[in-house]
């Protein structure tokens, strides 16, 4: 399989495999098939500014402002803030670059990784990122299916919202491209609606002081933050690949996920302070805000992008291992075994391996970071003669060593395994050290000597082009 080299969409002339931007084409069934230029910087910013909303950062501000856990001493209010900002900014402007090199492309993210590490060699994160992708698009459908049966008053058997959340998710992967143009129409709105009642609603109520604050967390915040926001960067290009300009790609991804992941966390952070000493009952807080209920069905309902996201970008993955399977029949078979799964799977401490997946692709971004800052995407070998790139997977696994010697996780054994390691070492209980910065940056770092693009690689892919 060869790779063809096209001009940009937006530059190219009408044609039945290039339609004008007016048709509306879909995502390709295959990777043989380009990939059409359709969404504009509105899309973007509709997309990417409905996934930074989420149930999960409604209810999760305790990771930052407890970042030293339940019995420790919480960060302050403006800590927890600056925490939620800067983590924000430095997570979303490495998902705006992968944004931008998907733009650049054509290519989907895992595609995108033959350039980087070599197309066999992207097998390697293509897995992990089909095993995180399959994880947390069960757990989105639990949580939807939760929250649905929640603000239902208990009136509607889990099973059913379980059904719904599923069949919603999937029916949203068959279109993508029109799913993605559908919310930013007419779902943005009640988003930005739905949060700011729910924010409105908080501001009116007094909020206890926070007492024996201590900023020893902070870090450890910013790190749960960028955390969150890399953890789309495996998934970005995806979507990314079908925008109009790198501009748009990056800006959606950058301001459009990163002011309403802010707005997302601050409200969770408003609720937290009601609750702070039962922030399991954050959810029922904010049914008995008022029209909070009406706010929290808009939210559970849109919660569905994420779930689509994941089971989407799954089927994407899978292409990079058979470019010729048709994602509309992965899609409904992912969609329907998740749905069966969410069924039946209680996922529970499954979430510390989820976590400890993700910490994968700290690092795996400061090597994409130092192959952008050397080539800006010129010459990126994305076809299935890429060759191994020894030093950038080095740079990587060097990393993604740093980040478990700092933050081991939770999982047990292998916890425990990297706990006596950095304790060895030193390296452990360190609260002013970021596992996601610092691995990040050693990364990045490693991989700029060996991140100019191969001397025999193609030139510019935009889209990507495979035929037989």
């Amino acid at each position: 399989m060869a790779i063809k080299l096209i001009n940009r969409a937006t530059n190219s002339p009408a044609s039945p495999a290039n339609p004008p931007a007016s048709a509306h084409p879909e995502a390709p069934a295959t990777l043989a098939e380009p990939a059409p230029r359709t969404l504009g910087l509105l899309d973007q910013f509709g997309f990417w500014g409905n996934l930074g909303v989420s149930l999960f950062g409604l209810t999760t501000a305790s990771t930052v402002m407890f970042s030293l856990g339940d019995t420790a001493p919480p960060l302050p209010v403006l800590g927890s803030i600056l925490a939620i900002v800067v983590g924000t900014v430095v997570g979303g402007a490495v998902l705006g670059v992968s944004l931008m090199l998907g733009a650049r492309t054509g290519a989907p993210a895992m595609v995108l990784l033959r350039g980087l590490f070599g197309a066999k060699a992207s097998y390697l994160p293509t897995v992990l990122n089909i095993v995180q992708n399959i994880g947390w698009g069960t757990f989105e459908i639990i949580l939807i299916a939760e929250s649905l049966k929640s603000v239902a008053h208990d009136h509607l058997p889990r099973w059913l919202c379980v059904v719904i959340a599923g069949v919603i998710t999937t029916g949203l992967t068959i279109r993508p491209l029109g799913s993605i143009r559908v919310l930013r129409k007419y779902v943005t709105a009640l988003v930005i609606i739905a949060t700011v009642t729910l924010a409105i609603g908080l501001l009116h109520r007094p909020a206890p002081a926070v007492t024996g604050a201590s900023w020893n967390g902070f870090w450890l915040g910013v790190d749960a933050i960028v955390a969150v926001t890399i953890s789309w960067v495996p998934l970005g290009a995806d979507y990314s690949r079908h925008a109009k300009s790198e501009r748009s790609a990056f800006l959606g991804g950058f301001l459009g996920y990163g002011l309403t992941q802010i707005a997302c966390y601050l409200v969770g952070l408003l609720a937290l302070l009601e609750v702070i000493h039962q922030p399991d009952a954050i959810f029922n807080l904010y049914l008995g805000l008022p029209l909070g209920t009406i706010a929290l069905v808009i939210l559970v309902l849109r919660e569905t992008d994420q779930s689509f996201a994941n089971i989407y970008s799954t089927a994407i993955s899978i292409q990079n291992l058979r470019p010729n399977w048709d994602r509309r029949v992965l899609t409904l078979l992912l969609g329907t075994v998740l749905t069966l799964a969410a069924l039946k799977v209680q996922i529970g401490d499954y979430l510390n391996f989820l976590s400890l997946i993700g910490a994968v692709f700290v690092p795996m971004s400061g090597v994409l970071v130092a192959a952008w800052l050397r080539t800006r995407g010129e010459g990126w070998d994305v076809s299935e003669q890429a060759r191994l790139r020894p030093g950038m997977l080095i740079a990587w696994l060097v990393g993604l060593l740093s980040y478990q010697l700092i933050n081991p996780g939770t999982l047990d054994h292998w916890a425990d395994f990297w706990t006596r390691i950095g304790a060895d070492l030193h390296t452990t209980d360190h609260t002013w050290l970021s596992a996601s910065l610092v691995s990040f940056a050693v990364a990045l770092v490693l991989a700029l000597p060996f991140a100019a693009a191969p001397t025999a690689a193609a030139t510019m892919l935009n889209p990507v082009d495979l035929h037989q």
